[in-house]
């Protein structure tokens, strides 16, 4: 595809010099057109259907369960498998071999010789090899001290300590969820004709969005078994605050640098959602409307616990910014701005505070935003248009790179680092150039560093003459070439960040990918991964609906469905978790 046609018509968008920021990217939230969101309403509108298929689990809680998922064209099954593990085999790592609980969502009906052969290969992992007929093969594990605590008070009567659920948000954590043709399941080529799930990672959206059904009933099931008839049912409105946890490390950040386009189209579909109503006038009902979501983002952060001590203070000082926002609405609508006006205006604040204004915003016009969702899938090719000069590509790098032009690289902090992948589990990993092993297995995420090469290469060269020819001559930077010229004719591009920098931060990507997909919590465990919460304060199975559940919150009152109590434990670790 000519990359020419990445622009067409666009509503004004942000400069692609403010939105690529990874300082900017790295403090995203969820929004109305995030994937878990996308998903939700997809499953309202259409009237799907999750039930309790089988159930065989021995009074432990191990063995197998299915739930069936039924929708207007088809129906699928989540296959989850729960094993005994010692303590010391739980580890979150992509190095791990076992888990508590190992699940798959297949597309149609599972009979006997299909569930023994999921039960063969799903406890397996990447080690398994499973039919196209499974969607998403991934595997969970508990958060100890939830779990225990859930299960002990439940079987006694009681409600939880609603503290300990603060503190964690989430029953299990995924540490890998597949899809996309992955260890010989279904490919996304096959989905695309599935209206259920040709959404961008709507598959692997619910399947995790099952499992958290899966372990409000485990942890009854056990309360039961260990109870008896003294045992009650977690109150709803808890259940709706856990969500499910996932950990996240160094893997994700490759996938948004190898998948460009993508990116773009994301990040741009996102950006036209936001032009879309952006000139939309302040009223006073719009204030009234905006205001309580971000008075709940304020509350959301306070209750949001990390041992992060920079995420903390991000989380502080964009609650203090917020309430100033807060207080600028009314006099905005008096002089009739529009919401572009009022979001300039936020400018000096905070990226956090920024983003969360944005969130917010997008809220407000449902009819105007929720379309975007379904242009969101995009086409990968990288191409070179006939008869391009070596002059059009100075000028597309001289205009759309040149924040990778004007990196020094002679300094060596610039290339501090390098990317490789592990030999045991071919896990990404960061060494430190010139003193850790690995670099003779360096992977070529250096995108900064590509075009400002090719840059130097292009400035030896007659500008009249053809990049066919330049390349014939230096076929080394052909592939970079071909990204250059077609992210440099795509509304957003290339995200603007060196990451051989010593100061860059793998976290911004991490951030970036998981608010698209609709994240929520985020407590960075280090530099280098991060643990977050999916469908925390989501519908529950039997009650799907398709309205707001932004910036969750504990519930105030066990028997109050809405109620926004706001406990500020941003200071307490998240212990045995």
């Amino acid at each position: 595809m000519d990359a020419h046609r990445c622009t067409g018509t666009l509503p004004q968008l942000r400069h692609p010099d403010t939105v690529m920021s990874p300082d900017r990217l790295g403090a995203m939230h969820q929004t109305r057109i995030s994937f878990v969101r996308s998903l939700i309403r997809r499953m309202a509108n259409q009237n799907w259907q999750t039930s309790q298929y089988r159930w065989d689990l021995s009074e432990h809680g191990f063995g197998t369960a299915i739930y069936r998922l039924t929708t207007p064209e088809h129906h699928y099954h989540l296959v989850v498998f729960s094993d005994e593990i010692a303590d010391d085999e739980r580890n979150d790592r992509v190095i791990a071999e076992k888990w508590d609980i190992t699940f798959a969502l297949v597309h149609g009906d599972v009979d006997d010789a299909l569930l023994a052969q999921l039960q063969s290969n799903v406890p397996l992992q990447e080690a398994g090899r499973n039919t196209s007929k499974v969607l998403v093969l991934a595997r969970a594990n508990k958060s100890v001290r939830v779990f225990d605590h859930l299960v002990e008070a439940l079987s006694q009567g009681q409600q939880p300590d609603s503290q300990v659920l603060a503190s964690v948000g989430y029953i299990l954590r995924t540490t890998a969820v597949y899809g996309n043709g992955k260890f010989g399941i279904a490919d996304f080529e096959i989905l695309q004709d599935n209206h259920d799930f040709n959404l961008s990672f709507s598959a692997q959206m619910c399947a995790v969005y099952m499992l958290r059904q899966f372990s409000l009933d485990w942890i009854h099931f056990l309360a039961q078994q260990q109870g008896g008839e003294q045992a009650i049912q977690l109150a709803r409105p808890l259940q709706r605050y856990l969500g499910v946890g996932n950990a996240t490390g160094l893997g994700m950040a490759p996938y948004l640098i190898n998948h460009p386009r993508i990116v773009d189209q994301w990040l741009s579909e996102r950006e036209k959602a936001i032009a879309a109503i952006s000139n939309k006038t302040i009223t006073p009902s719009g204030c009234d409307t905006i205001t309580p979501l971000l008075q709940r983002a304020c509350l959301h952060l306070q209750q949001v616990v990390t041992i992060d001590a920079h995420q903390r203070a991000l989380n502080h000082r964009a609650v203090s910014e917020i309430e100033t926002v807060i207080n600028t609405l009314h006099d905005a609508a008096k002089q009739h701005q529009s919401w572009l006006q009022w979001l300039e205006q936020n400018q000096s604040y905070s990226y956090e505070t920024q983003e969360i204004a944005l969130s917010c915003l997008l809220e407000l016009y449902p009819d105007d935003v929720d379309s975007f969702e379904n242009t969101m899938n995009a086409d990968e090719n990288l191409t070179l248009s006939p008869g391009i000069t070596v002059c059009d590509l100075q000028d597309v790098l001289a205009t759309r790179y040149r924040w990778a032009l004007d990196i020094d690289f002679s300094q060596p902090e610039n290339t501090y680092w390098f990317w490789y992948r592990s030999e045991d589990k071919e896990e990404p990993r960061m060494g430190v150039r010139g003193q850790e092993p690995g670099e003779d297995r360096e992977l070529g995420l250096d995108i900064a560093y590509q075009v400002y090469q090719l840059n130097l290469a292009l400035a030896k060269e007659p500008s009249h003459s053809t990049l066919a020819e330049f390349l014939l001559k230096q076929p080394q930077f052909r592939s970079v070439a071909r990204r250059a010229w077609t992210l440099g004719h795509c509304p957003m591009g290339d995200i603007q960040m060196n990451v051989l920098s010593q100061s860059a931060l793998p976290m911004h990507l991490l951030r970036c990918k998981l608010a698209m997909f609709g994240a929520t919590k985020f407590d960075p465990r280090s530099d280098r991964w991060v643990r977050v919460t999916f469908f925390q304060g989501a519908p529950l199975t039997d009650e799907i609906h398709d309205g707001e559940w932004l910036f969750p919150l504990l519930p105030a009152d066990h028997t109050d469905t809405h109620a926004n109590n706001c406990v500020d434990t941003t200071s307490q670790p998240e212990d045995n978790a």
